[in-house]
């Protein structure tokens, strides 16, 4: 439920409002809107009247009831209004969100040594790229693959970053590994096999750096919202959705389903920013230009691509990730259908 304050609502009445809803057994989350403040009631509210809410005070203009399950990622629990989730990088805070500026993720699935990462660091950097992704503790479906260097990985990522400014989003598999990883991360990544890890999910939403949360592989989008609300509910209001692609019928050729309609879906019923990995989406170098394309022309927030400097002798999702030269290209291209849409701020257009 949702109680909205009228255009200019005393502070001091704001704060008596929500002392009251206390008194009633109710969590009180206040929201400032672009124009008016929100009141979100948290708890048992199903008895409550809205007639009787609308009587606490006259700064109140009008009182909802959220009716999706996700109450919190909700986009009626913000009137309609989306949030952004700005990261601090030494290059400056970059702000996830759809009224912001695209932002790109780029690097390999694993760091698997120092030449390496910093290399992929500083050519994604010089490409326009934000942020730089990779993995230090790797889920893979074999017990015999590689599952990544673990903790030394993560000092790699803090020395890529120190060398180019790039922000950094690695992935935390168990929670025993989460305050390691909250020391070199800016961005922590769920992957896509913990969307539903319920207490990972507890974990991360009780810490204050910002989340990736990527869909599971069979997660429909109602699955991957509440597994969202789990993290605000926790606390962190700060989460990043991210589509990676799920499993069909048909794997001959693609890795993936890359679903680009979660973009239009998500956009009526989340307030939250969203992400498109079209690397893990279709799982072919080859087709990740065309699916990144699409994604900014249906209204992604923010692409992840994968990067490696020899992507035939990488440890893990080889067949998926694009050169550097390949991706600085890339990056040009995609400004063609960015510009237009006023939300571009990498390379400029190719020519």
């Amino acid at each position: 439920m949702i109680v909205v304050m009228k255009v200019g609502s005393p502070e001091a009445e704001v704060s008596r409002i929500a002392e009251e809803f206390v008194s009633w057994g109710l969590t009180p989350e206040k929201i400032v809107g672009q124009h008016k403040v929100v009141i979100g009631l948290v708890g048992e509210t199903v008895s409550l009247d809205p007639l009787q809410i609308q009587e606490v005070s006259p700064w109140i203009e009008q009182v909802l009831r959220v009716e999706q399950p996700f109450k919190r990622a909700s986009r009626a629990y913000r009137q309609g209004e989306a949030s952004e989730v700005a990261v601090p990088t030494p290059n400056g805070t970059v702000s996830f969100g759809e009224h912001h500026p695209i932002v790109v993720v780029a690097g390999p699935c694993s760091v698997e040594n120092e030449a390496m990462i910093i290399e992929t660091a500083q050519r994604v950097r010089a490409a326009g790229a934000q942020f730089l992704r990779g993995g230090a503790f790797k889920p893979r479906t074999s017990p015999y693959a590689f599952q990544g260097h673990g903790e030394s990985a993560l000092g790699l990522l803090a020395a890529a970053r120190d060398a180019t400014g790039l922000g950094i989003i690695t992935e935390v598999m168990d929670a025993a590994d989460l305050d390691a990883i909250a020391e070199v991360a800016d961005v922590i990544q769920i992957g896509a096999r913990n969307m539903q890890n319920f207490s990972l999910l507890k974990k991360v939403g009780a810490q204050d750096k910002p989340i990736l949360l990527k869909r599971g592989m069979a997660a429909t989008i109602e699955d991957w919202l509440m597994a969202a609300e789990y993290i605000l509910a926790a606390g962190n209001s700060n989460v990043i959705l991210c589509e990676r692609g799920i499993r069909t019928f048909d794997r001959q050729y693609a890795r993936n389903t890359l679903d680009l309609s979660v973009i239009p879906v998500l956009r009526s019923l989340t307030h939250l920013p969203i992400m498109i990995d079209p690397s893990h989406g279709t799982g072919r170098a080859e087709y990740v230009p065309s699916m990144a394309m699409a994604a900014i022309a249906a209204g992604t927030d923010s692409l992840m691509i994968e990067v490696h400097p020899d992507p035939k002798k990488a440890l893990s999702d080889g067949p998926q990730s694009l050169t550097p030269d390949r991706f600085d290209g890339l990056m040009r291209e995609l400004a063609v259908i960015g510009n237009p849409l006023g939300r571009w701020a990498g390379q400029p257009a190719v020519v």
